[in-house]
């Protein structure tokens, strides 16, 4: 009769190593979320040559736009000046893509 402890304590401590058992979980653990990270070391640099374009660009967007209008002012003058609208589109593309790309950029992350 005395093994019949004995049993019921060893089938107690071997249930309660099966519970501290890590169990998997049903969910998917997913992708993690990048965008809310820290930067590296050294990404003061990398900002600084992003703000530099962004300043060509925008620069190059209104020299474009002065490039049109002094197209279109020339062949105005000669009798022309409609085929300049698609290039002027063009342009003006550009700038909205200029000015919208960090909010198109957070958008896809």
């Amino acid at each position: 009769m005395s093994s019949l402890p004995a049993a019921a304590v060893d089938a107690a401590t071997h249930l309660t190593s099966l519970l501290r058992l890590p169990v998997a979980s049903a969910q998917p653990s997913g992708v993690p979320d990048v965008g809310s990270g820290e930067a590296p070391p050294g990404a003061d640099g990398l900002l600084t040559v992003l703000r530099w374009v962004a300043w060509s660009v925008t620069a190059l967007c209104v020299a474009g736009i002065f490039g049109v209008a002094a197209r279109m002012a020339v062949d105005h003058s000669r009798g022309g000046g409609r085929e300049h609208v698609r290039g002027l589109g063009f342009v003006l593309g550009a700038c909205l893509l200029v000015g919208s790309a960090s909010g198109i950029v957070s958008a896809l992350i």
